[in-house]
Order: structure tokens, then sequence, then C-alpha cells
């Protein structure tokens, strides 16, 4: 019997989940939610009313604990786990939890759904078969190692940005990658104001100095020639 289902939610429109997802979230004991306010608008369209409780990075080394010691003490419960938008683990809290289950031999299952950056690294069209996904960019230790780490990449890479931080990317990219290295930038994803813009470094940041940038954004930059 799986006691963990990892649920990956949307990550803008609330269209983009899946038929199971919607039951198994009506049909555990409890959601582990990273914002319960956030999640609450998702399950409310649903009318999902299971009992939501809080996991999110700043409670989750306090908390696995307490969800082990219930899941099994009590091995009929089955919890869900749901971050605010997207796959749990996925540059997301959820992944202490996840092996700390699988090493305590609680079932977990993970359902398939949406992530934001595969209809980026799509949308790019740059080369798929291989991709190396980074998360978010450091912000200030380890920067300078990420950057030089993309610019010898041979394959695909992907990583995230806030939109306050995306300026000073672009101009880290023109300082270490080769200044026709091409990049794509996809904001907004599924949402109304989606967008995605290729280019070079210089370009892209020409673009957001006239567009000031908003909105949640995945970086896809193509492989090493």
């Amino acid at each position: 019997m799986t006691q963990l289902f990892v649920i990956p939610t949307p990550i803008g429109n609330l269209e983009d989940i899946t038929l199971r997802a919607i039951r198994i979230l009506k049909e555990v004991d409890l959601i582990l939610a990273e914002d319960t306010r956030t999640s609450s608008t998702l399950l409310k369209h649903y009318q999902i009313d299971t009992k939501l409780r809080s996991y999110h990075q700043f409670n989750e080394h306090a908390a696995v604990n307490g969800i082990l010691k219930e899941l099994k003490e009590h091995p009929h419960l089955t919890f869900a786990l749901i971050s605010d938008a997207g796959t749990p683990g996925i540059s997301d809290p959820g992944y202490l939890l996840i092996h700390s289950c699988i090493e305590n031999n609680i079932t977990v299952e993970c359902l398939p759904g949406a992530t934001a950056f595969v209809p980026a690294l799509v949308k790019s069209g740059f080369p798929s078969d291989t991709f190396l996904f980074k998360g978010f960019i450091p912000q200030k230790k380890g920067r300078q190692t990420f950057m030089k780490e993309i610019e010898s990449c041979l394959s695909t890479v992907i990583c995230y940005e806030s939109p306050h931080r995306l300026l000073k990317a672009l101009e880290q990219f023109i300082e270490f990658l080769n200044p026709e290295r091409q990049i794509s930038v996809s904001r907004e994803l599924s949402k109304k104001f989606e967008e995605t813009i290729n280019g070079t470094p210089l370009e892209l940041k020409e673009h957001f100095e006239l567009h000031a940038p908003k909105g949640e954004f995945v970086i896809v930059i193509d492989a090493k020639k």
C-alpha cells in the first residue's frame, strides 16, 4: 500500500492537473503543502476538502521525523505531498521526506505531471536528447563556478532564476559565455502572459532592460559548439 503520494500541481494554469491527481488528493488522509494558502486555491477549485498541513523548506527537517512516526505507527494512513507549483523535489521542498520514507521502507509513488523546465526546454528549440538541469542559479557562493560549468557544458543547460536577479545572470552570461551562444528565456509558463525570448546573452540583456522582468523565469542555454 502506497503511503506517500508525490503529486505534481499546475505551474500556472489550474487545468494542468491530471484526473488521477485530483482523485488521489480527495482520497488521502492528509495533504502536505508548501504553502497552505496557495494550495487552498487549487483544492477549492476542484472541491477537494482533504486536511492540509504545512510542509516547506523552513520546517521540513523538524517535520520529517513526525511524519515518519505517523506513517510507521499507522500503516493505513496515506499522505500526499504537493508544492506551490510543479513537482515536489524539483527545486522545491520534498527530497528529504521522499528520501527518508524510502530509507524507512515507506512506499512512495510519484505521479507524472507539471514541471516548469520541460515546456521551456521544448519551446527553446535546442537539443533535448541530453540536457543538464541545474535548478536555481546560486545567489552568491558558487556563482562563478556555476557559470564556468555552463560555459564548458556540451549539453543543453536549464536553470531557474528570479525576476530581480535575471539581469545580473544575463550580465554574467555575457562575461563567461561565447557572445554567440544562444539562450532561451521563458516566463510565466502556462499563464496569460507567457513569453519565450531567444537570443544571445547581449540581445536578451538589452530586451529585459527595456522590458522589466516579471514572473518566474526558466533559462535554457544551448550546448557549447
